[in-house]
């Protein structure tokens, strides 16, 4: 790296170029202590989620659109699996064990922790510039040749530089906010619309959807939306660098390699 002014270096104190450009690491803060508390407990919380609802759909693996929804009624696409319940039918001539119980009670359970723990992280969010400081891109992210080379980049599987070890490029701001301002708040909203103390409550949120087995379907879709992302997200961190990247969700400390001087 080039210095504008001029130094006078003794002749016994000299070191060559190729001596003084010697990469060395340095340990930079990259995230604050509520957002790795946060992330963890979602995280946590998903895989209950994702369990369970995969208890909860094997009971019934069918698929309507409106208000009401059963055995007796066309279904709007099935999944091919066994359920649960002999009087479901599968096209198998056996049943799974039913695990429906327990895994409704823990599904609710998770996504209440699930939706305090991602209020607690909105308001932090909004409060401290979280959002606007390192999810929202900048105008000139958001152009076409940027968001090509992003995405070209993601495609390749390519290894990021070492200053995204502590940014995110404009295609996982853009990422990042799709899940938090959109996924998740309709995961949650389908989710309650399948609530009888909710419809009740609040029918007209749930007639929007279109009921609540229009509901039911659209929490599936949602669901596996998330469950798209979480794969992209393990497989781009363990590309850009799994122990960097889990060192600073952990410690919040992201080593980046920079010219010593």
């Amino acid at each position: 790296m080039a210095r504008s002014e001029s130094v006078e270096v003794p002749l016994g104190d000299y070191v060559p170029r190729s001596a003084s450009a010697v990469p060395a690491t340095t340990v930079t803060s990259r995230h604050s202590a509520l957002v790795r508390v946060t992330h963890w407990i979602t995280t946590l919380c998903f895989f209950a989620l994702l369990v369970t609802g995969v208890e909860i759909l094997i009971s019934h693996p069918r698929f309507y659109w409106g208000e009401t929804g059963s055995v007796l009624t066309t279904p709007l696409f099935k999944i091919p699996i066994p359920s649960s319940r002999a009087l479901v039918p599968s096209g198998y001539g056996y049943v799974l064990p039913d695990q429906n119980g327990w895994s409704r009670y823990l599904h609710f359970q998770a996504a209440w922790i699930a939706v305090l723990t991602g209020l607690l992280y909105a308001i932090y969010g909004f409060l401290t510039g979280h959002f606007r400081k390192n999810l929202l891109p900048r105008g000139t992210d958001l152009s076409w040749r940027a968001l090509s080379t992003a995405i070209a980049s993601h495609l390749h599987f390519e290894r990021p530089s070492e200053a995204e070890a502590w940014s995110y490029n404009v295609l996982q701001r853009l990422t990042y906010l799709f899940v938090i301002f959109v996924l998740f708040p309709l995961v949650i909203w389908t989710g309650l619309a399948m609530s009888p103390a909710f419809v009740s409550a609040f029918p007209a949120t749930v007639n929007v959807l279109g009921g609540q087995q229009s509901a039911r379907t659209l929490h599936f879709f949602v669901s596996l939306a998330l469950v798209v992302f979480l794969v992209v997200h393990v497989v781009m961190v363990c590309v850009a660098g799994f122990r960097n990247r889990m060192r600073a969700m952990v410690t919040a400390q992201a080593s980046a390699r920079k010219e010593r001087i």
